[in-house]
């Protein structure tokens, strides 16, 4: 493989981590607010968001993307590829994210919400002040697993012609006749990734003092 046509896979990587990045960001808050609604105690905030885990759950990611960028909405809201894809990787962890967050507040012993509200914090405050900050610490690892599932799982966005590592390993491909080859770097390259990835999330952990609990970020 030549020097400009690995650059040129580079070059993909680099849209990949992009579009990780942005998807990620959207189902960080998009988790938050729906393991939020889960726990509310308002029927018309809880069963909505138990809805949307179940129906977003029981769908594969590629049909959701094909769904997002080609479905009924498209109409009326046509998307570039970039933010459909964003809107359905969001989309998607977001539900799975929502559960981790979920799992991690409810594994904060109650009595910190309520010393926090004995001491005058309104139940909001305790909740971002106090339960919060306590619960991303006891999912840090599984919150890690998801970002690196959601890496690799940006390679389905190329069936919407998404110019990214997976898309470009599939163009040189096809042009050189050199599948093998091709598709080999493109795995050590998502592999290589990972590994960074998981490097720095094990280093984060061992900072703060966190547990390394297994999570298997193979249930989408």
């Amino acid at each position: 493989m030549s020097g400009e046509t690995f650059l040129y896979l580079l070059k993909g990587l680099g849209l990949s981590l992009v579009l990780g990045a942005c998807s990620l960001v959207v189902a960080l808050l998009g988790g938050l607010a729906v393991a939020l609604c889960r726990l509310s105690p308002r029927p018309w905030l809880r069963r909505p968001a138990t809805a949307y885990v179940e129906v977003i759950r029981g769908v594969p990611l590629l049909v959701l993307i094909l769904w997002i960028y080609f479905g009924v909405l498209s109409d009326l809201f046509p998307l570039h590829w970039f933010p459909a894809s964003i809107l359905a990787f969001g989309a998607c962890y977001s539900a799975f994210i929502g559960e981790t967050y979920r799992a991690g507040i409810q594994s904060v012993d109650p009595g910190q919400m309520e010393a926090a509200r004995a001491l005058g914090l309104s139940r909001r405050v305790a909740m971002r002040r106090v339960v919060l900050p306590q619960a991303v610490r006891n999912i840090l690892p599984a919150l890690g697993n998801e970002a690196i599932s959601l890496f690799k799982d940006t390679s389905l966005a190329t069936v919407i012609a998404v110019n990214e590592l997976m898309n470009r390993g599939k163009q040189v491909a096809g042009r050189d006749f050199r599948t093998m080859e091709t598709y080999t770097v493109v795995a050590l390259l998502y592999l290589a990734t990972t590994l960074v990835f998981s490097l720095l999330q094990r280093r984060l952990e061992r900072r703060l003092g966190v547990g390394t609990a297994h999570h298997d970020p193979g249930h989408h």
